[in-house]
């Protein structure tokens, strides 16, 4: 089967393609043909080298999301879940190839009313945004900041915040990016390159409720700046390369509560299902920037580093 392999940690280039030997289902397995990849900013991470809690070790296929449809099943594995169209995670490796062989209580079934890419593209990101506005529990009227509104989950989230009754900020990097905000639900977009971007938000809010942090680092920080005693902010990305600076001291002397969502495995998948449903419904439409054949997953990867990315992208398989 074809694939792309990471042999050694380096940049977008060390993802080669080439071929795999088919995998075969053992007991207690389902395989995969996949029709799409997801590819998430984790992934560059771990091709990088760079420490954080999801290292790999190559070789390996990369990739952790797939949709496809059901092929085979192992020997103890009920026949009836074949030619079902699901989603699945993979176990943290092998994603970017035509097949793939996970264990049969991972994979998701996809609802009717859904296109499998975008199935795909609400496994990784849907579940996340689903989760984070439960978390912090948004109220309507609540002013709520938006980091990185252009990417995969910042622009679910500010589609479930403007649901949620919400005054909806977007905050992204550069013209291309803002300009999509309005369009999702934003109700005021700003470019957090700018340096007056806190300014541009506080002139018509004053401050905010709810910081969805998908940046970290100094607009992070400053973002934390702009909420109210009773607050809430919770964090999910680091586009900026780091984390939040935020400690839970600094958050407390401000009367402003860090969220920390409820991260169990049967949480997440009661959240994918929840997201599934929502994107069959039509209440949450991923939006899919970008699109790549799997032979050229060096080139998304690339992509997604120098942010010319908007909302999700998705290997073609």
């Amino acid at each position: 089967m074809r694939a792309v392999w990471l042999r050694e940690f380096g940049g977008p280039e060390v993802l080669l393609p080439g071929t795999a030997t088919d995998p075969t289902p053992g007991p207690g397995q389902v395989l995969i043909d996949v029709a799409y990849a997801n590819i998430t900013f984790v992934e560059t991470q771990q091709r990088a080298g760079r420490p954080g809690p999801f290292q790999v070790t190559p070789p390996l296929i990369p990739g952790n999301g797939v949709g496809g449809v059901i092929a085979a099943v192992g020997p103890d594995v009920d026949p009836a879940l074949l030619d079902r169209r699901v989603v699945s995670a993979t176990g943290g490796s092998g994603g970017y190839a035509e097949r793939a062989a996970v264990d049969a209580a991972a994979p998701i079934e996809v609802p009717a009313e859904l296109a499998l890419d975008e199935a795909v593209a609400l496994l990784a990101d849907g579940r996340t945004a689903t989760m984070l506005v439960e978390a912090v529990g948004i109220r309507p009227g609540d002013r709520v900041l938006v980091e990185a509104a252009a990417g995969g989950v910042g622009s679910l989230l500010v589609r479930l915040a403007a649901q949620a009754g919400a005054r909806v900020v977007g905050v992204a990097g550069g013209p291309r990016k803002v300009d999509l905000l309005p369009g999702l639900g934003a109700d005021l977009a700003v470019d957090y390159l700018q340096p007056d971007w806190a300014d541009r938000v506080r002139a018509p809010l004053g401050g905010v409720d709810v910081v969805f942090d998908g940046v970290g680092g100094a607009v992070a920080r400053t973002a934390f700046d702009m909420l109210d005693p009773g607050g809430r902010m919770v964090s999910f990305g680091l586009a900026s390369g780091e984390w939040s600076p935020v400690s839970a001291e600094a958050a407390t002397a401000r009367q402003v509560t860090l969220v920390r969502p409820d991260t169990s495995p049967a949480r997440l998948r009661a959240y994918t299902r929840q997201a599934l449903a929502g994107g069959a419904a039509g209440r949450l439409r991923p939006l899919i920037g970008q699109r790549f054949p799997l032979e050229r997953a060096a080139d998304a990867h690339a992509a997604i580093e120098a942010r010319a990315t908007v909302g999700k992208t998705l290997l073609d398989l």
